[in-house]
C-alpha cells in the first residue's frame, strides 16, 4: 500500500456524528440523518442488509465530514460513515466513551 504524507491525511476532516433518523432506501442502503453538532446532514449509508435503520438511531459515528456530496438513489449524501470490513460486513467505527457531535477526529 502506498504512503502519503501527513498533509495529505490532514486535508480528511473526520468528526463524529449522532444518527437522529434513520430509514431504508433499498435492502442494502440506508439514508441516515445526522447530528454535527452545528448542522444536521443527509448520509447514505450501505449496510441495510445486515442492520434495521433503528439500530443507527442515538448511536455516535465517525464519519468523513469534507467528503464531496454525492447523489445516491435521489439522496444527497453529504459525508461517509467509516466502518470496517470483516467479511464482507460493515463494522461501523464509534467511540469507547461519550462524545458530543461534531468533535473532530485525529
Amino acid at each position: 500500500m502506498p504512503t502519503i504524507p501527513l498533509e495529505e491525511f490532514q486535508r480528511i476532516e473526520l468528526r463524529t456524528c449522532r444518527v437522529v433518523a434513520a430509514e431504508r432506501l433499498t435492502q442494502k442502503l440506508l439514508k441516515l440523518e445526522v447530528d454535527l453538532g452545528d448542522e444536521r446532514r443527509t448520509i447514505v449509508a450501505g449496510g441495510g442488509e445486515y442492520y434495521e435503520p433503528s439500530w443507527f438511531v442515538g448511536k455516535t459515528f465517525i464519519i468523513v465530514a469534507n467528503l464531496q456530496s454525492k447523489r445516491i438513489r435521489g439522496v444527497l449524501s453529504q459525508g461517509m460513515l467509516l466502518a470496517a470490513d470483516v467479511g464482507g460486513k460493515p463494522i461501523w467505527l464509534t467511540t469507547f466513551e461519550e462524545v458530543p457531535p461534531g468533535t473532530r477526529v485525529y
